[in-house]
């Protein structure tokens, strides 16, 4: 397990190496001016010599090359730089808002991977079932819907026609401090609108892994010596069906993070999405930078963990194959 760990974090550096020389020059070729960004409307009188002084200050006249490697260089030595669009450290403002959408986000798997789970195994129990069908056949139609409609379409339902839930939001406007109740009552809607968008997923896997395993030899046998139903779903298929899962747990993730960006979007969640809004639109480099680099590394972790969960759960793998 330590040699696997070594080598994928070996193996992380040149990637986190071109993902954050990728964003500087995607942001390079952007045509919005990071000065005007800056400055917003108090640029529109200013003359040229103000203008260039405040390009200087903020190193646009810069080629990307060099704008990357001197942030590189800063964020080896802990420092990510200073966000010029949020006015204040890029640790800061990460700090600030990730434990928000680390919160919604593990709140909106353990649903996911739960309520997909018990509809996969309902499913595969009895295959073309009116059951099966059902379950199959919503799974699909999820799929297919965009997070942003299915958000918008909760907002009206449960916030507007039915007034059972905020609209967004951490807290009321009335609220004088954030309390556990109140973030509990407003992560509900977003938690399961994101939820909802990996349902299916996990759904369709754990319906196709256990009715699989239920056609195995050694379950039909276990149906032979008498066992109960449940002893053979539970004991023998499920274990089994389950594996395919541990895998799509880690390809799920970047998924995860980019509906994550759209639901926080929507329900106005004071997470990185809004922070990374404004990053891209007003050329933030060391934020984006910053940003795009934490879910690169979430996504390589997502994938570490997906396969030292399979390696271990399945003794046909051995870790030092992965």
């Amino acid at each position: 397990m330590g040699r696997l760990v070594g080598r994928r974090a070996l193996s992380a550096v040149p990637v986190l190496l071109v993902v954050t020389f990728g964003v500087f020059a995607l942001a390079a070729a952007s045509p919005f001016d990071p000065v005007k960004a800056f400055g917003g409307t108090a640029v529109l009188g200013a003359d040229q010599e103000t203008l260039d002084r405040l390009r200087a200050n903020l190193g646009a006249d810069d080629p990307f090359a060099v704008r990357w490697w001197d942030w590189l260089t800063r964020a080896a030595a802990g420092d990510l730089g200073h966000s010029s669009v949020m006015r204040q450290p890029v640790t800061e403002v990460i700090g600030e808002r990730l434990v928000w959408s680390t919160l919604l986000c593990t709140v909106a798997f353990g649903i996911a991977v739960l309520v997909g789970t018990l509809a996969g195994v309902l499913a595969a129990r009895r295959p073309g079932s009116w059951l099966d069908r059902a379950v199959t056949s919503l799974a699909y139609s999820i799929e297919a819907a965009p997070v942003f409609w299915v958000a918008l379409l909760a907002i009206w339902l449960f916030a507007l026609q039915w007034d059972l839930l905020p609209a967004g939001g951490l807290t009321d406007t009335s609220a004088e401090r954030v309390t556990a109740g109140q973030v509990l009552s407003h992560v509900i809607l977003p938690a399961g609108v994101l939820a909802l968008a990996q349902v299916p997923w996990f759904a369709l896997y754990v319906r196709q892994g256990v009715a699989d395993a239920l056609a195995e030899d050694p379950v039909r046998g276990a149906r032979a010596r008498g066992l109960s139903e449940r002893t053979v779903l539970l004991g023998h298929a499920l274990r089994s069906g389950l594996l395919p899962v541990l895998t799509l747990i880690g390809s799920r993730v970047p998924e995860l993070i980019t509906g994550a960006l759209l639901v926080e979007s929507v329900f106005s969640w004071p997470g990185i999405a809004a922070a990374t809004v404004e990053a891209a639109t007003s050329v933030d480099f060391p934020l984006l930078a910053a940003l795009t680099t934490l879910a690169t590394v979430a996504v390589l972790v997502g994938n570490l963990l997906a396969d030292l969960l399979y390696g271990l759960t399945d003794p046909r793998v051995k870790l030092s194959e992965l």
